[in-house]
């Protein structure tokens, strides 16, 4: 029962017995305390308990009540932090929160050391938690959410998995999204630079990808390279060949790797010219220099650049220099395997 109820209906009681009691007996009686005299009509001696019944009664009620209100704030209150603490665990962003009930305490602490994954759908949630829920799905089914749109650009941090995840979605459906990563990938995480490199190099030429040549890697840059048998318009020049070799860090193998595919689309002269210049800076293209020499029959130029190198190195190049001196018909690759030959340089 309220208390203002519970207070209105003793009254009305002592005010219908106090009045019936007036009726019976409407005289006074004295009573003497420690030499003071109480004398007053003997309805009011008989509602007078019932009055200070009613007196302890309200100070008991309030007193519980009081008690039971800042225990039900503490639920509330509580409710709304173990809510917070769900969110903030869906979004793989977990935080320590405070909570005023051991007994939610106990277990809800756990939140904020844990990522949750929903692995169905979810009915009941609150309509924070219902979005939130909404959105991550969207973004494990390969859908791109605009976060600011939804509020939830400041949620995650660089490196969240939903974040990467949702931009991964993102350049898969959105060209200009790939070029706007290509010219500022410092600014995301490594996952999400990968895939915009990747796509840029299986989509466009070289002259628009000279630019970034300090951003590719060796994967991505001989993705490009391999397209040149399929697509003769990607623009590749010397020039733009010299800016990639400058910024990569190739290996033996790789500059192999590239003088096979040059030889298809630039002349003797050029080619040689740029491997030449190459193995004059870089020890590790000296393999590549001479593969060249020898795809071009250039006997004289291969008995130059031998006898300018050590005796023991290069044995398997010499070997098939004497057998073309000796006009047999042997060809680079029935001796040679021009890449491994790089792991014994």
């Amino acid at each position: 029962m309220r208390l203002g109820l519970y207070v209105f209906a003793a009254l009305t009681l002592m005010g219908i017995v106090g009045a019936i009691v007036h009726m019976i007996n409407p005289n006074n009686y004295l009573i003497e305390v420690m030499g003071l005299n109480f004398n007053f009509p003997i309805a009011v001696w008989t509602i007078l308990p019932m009055l200070l019944l009613l007196f302890f009664t309200v100070i008991h009620m309030s007193y519980y009540g009081m008690k039971n209100y800042f225990s039900q704030k503490k639920w509330e209150r509580d409710t709304a932090t173990l809510e917070d603490a769900l969110y903030w665990s869906l979004v793989n962003e977990p935080k320590e929160q405070k909570y005023m009930i051991d007994e939610i305490k106990k277990s809800a602490v756990l939140l904020g050391k844990s990522n949750l994954t929903v692995v169905d759908g979810v009915e009941g949630l609150s309509d924070r938690l219902t979005k939130v829920v909404n959105i991550l799905n969207k973004i494990k089914n390969g859908e791109y959410v605009d976060l600011k749109e939804n509020k939830m650009l400041k949620v995650f941090n660089e490196g969240n998995p939903h974040l990467i995840r949702n931009r991964l979605n993102r350049l898969d459906h959105d060209s200009e999204f790939v070029e706007e990563m290509m010219k500022s990938s410092s600014k995301f995480s490594e996952p999400v630079q990968k895939h915009a490199l990747e796509i840029f190099a299986r989509r466009e030429s070289f002259f628009k990808a000279r630019k970034y040549a300090k951003i590719f890697d060796v994967e991505n840059f001989f993705v490009m390279l391999n397209r040149l048998d399929e697509d003769e318009e990607l623009g590749l020049t010397a020039d733009i060949l010299n800016d990639f070799v400058g910024a990569l860090k190739l290996k033996c193998a790789d500059f192999v790797r590239i003088a096979k595919i040059t030889k298809k689309h630039f002349s003797p002269d050029e080619n040689l010219a740029l491997f030449n210049a190459y193995q004059k800076e870089n020890p590790k293209a000296q393999n590549a220099y001479l593969y060249l020499l020898f795809e071009y029959e250039l006997l004289e130029k291969i008995e130059k650049y031998l006898d300018e190198q050590e005796e023991h190195e290069f044995m398997k190049y010499r070997a098939l220099y004497e057998l073309k001196k000796q006009n047999k018909g042997f060809k680079l690759e029935d001796l040679i395997d021009a890449e491994s030959i790089c792991k014994n340089a």
